[in-house]
């Protein structure tokens, strides 16, 4: 089968074995699959891949199962379903566990199912397990028109919360407007936490959803509500905090939790697929949930797709079509 792995900081075609499932596994033959800044990272060598991964690149996608374990008793050969991927999601096909497969809501196309697993899955698991988030929370989500960011900005919408935006450009602010954020804030025009405070009448927020990291910590800190909670999803602008008080986490009680769904033990990501889809299936069938597209390209030009999501032009997801 074809499959695309990063060589020198590029992105090639070879070709792989066919995959065998285990009993407990399923074949997929993938439809679409969707590109990640975890894959950007991967593709320079900066991303080490979890105990057992193949080399091959992505980490979501959708498709139609094409064989069964043994063992396997809920899915049937032409069910169609995405998943979340330890890797091999640039491939014509996949082995996944069984208990990983995400059917597919109806009436979604593959585009929409790829644009779902990475992006909803890491914003339930910070904002509803991690973060436990209430009815009434303000939330601040640093990248808002990101694919983690949209599907945050509905989930902290369907809870009954309010979500407060960062975005560099007025389309991407405006988009997050549109879907439901309470505020949108240019990071560029200068510090956040002003705005951030003044939008939350001096309390701060609860939550802080971060992709960003060590540029935006001291701010994070500072916009934060007493027991206020920061989860560090992704460290894209900088790994290294200079200094930390850390007399500014005491004395407000704020909790700082780490997180980063691709490493997650094989039982954590069952239970979190599980959770996920009896929640959110029913949301995305009658129309309160919306995996956000921002466009579709064709396998062989993988390269140009990285290449966009490097230069941050996307609101939500980049899908690329593979069997599709």
């Amino acid at each position: 089968m074809k499959a695309v792995i990063a060589e020198n900081g590029k992105l090639v075609m070879q070709q792989f074995p066919e995959p065998i499932p285990h009993e407990d596994e399923l074949v997929v033959e993938i439809k679409t699959t969707a590109l990640n800044r975890a894959d950007l990272v991967q593709k320079q060598g900066n991303y080490p891949l979890p105990e057992g991964a193949s080399p091959i690149m992505g980490i979501e996608m959708a498709g139609v199962v094409i064989e069964v374990g043994s063992k396997v008793k809920d899915w049937k050969v032409g069910d169609r379903v995405c998943a979340i991927l330890p890797s091999g999601g640039y491939a014509e096909k996949v082995v996944i566990p069984a208990a990983m497969a995400i059917p597919i809501p109806l009436n979604f196309s593959f585009e929409q199912a790829a644009a779902i697993p990475e992006v909803f899955l890491t914003a339930y698991l910070n904002l509803y397990t991690l973060g436990n988030l209430q009815a009434g929370d303000d939330v601040l989500i640093h990248a808002g028109a990101s694919g983690v960011g949209t599907a945050a900005i509905q989930l902290v919408r369907e809870a009954g919360a309010r979500s407060i935006i960062t975005a560099g450009t007025d389309r991407k602010r405006t988009f997050c407007m549109e879907l439901g954020a309470s505020k949108a804030i240019d990071y560029k025009a200068g510090p956040f936490v002003e705005e951030v405070l003044k939008a939350t009448d001096g309390k701060g927020v609860n939550t802080v959803l971060d992709f960003i990291g060590a540029p935006y910590f001291e701010q994070n800190i500072q916009s934060l509500a007493v027991d206020g909670k920061l989860l560090l999803v992704g460290v894209l602008g900088g790994r290294v905090v200079q200094e930390v008080n850390l007399m500014d986490l005491k004395i407000p009680r704020i909790q700082l939790i780490g997180t980063m769904l691709r490493v997650q033990p094989i039982e954590n990501k069952i239970k979190l697929t599980r959770e996920f889809s009896e929640y959110a299936i029913p949301l995305f069938e009658n129309g309160k949930l919306e995996p956000i597209i921002d466009s579709v390209w064709e396998l062989d030009k993988i390269n140009d797709a990285h290449t966009y999501m490097e230069e941050n032009k996307n609101i939500g997801k980049i899908i690329i079509a593979v069997n599709n």
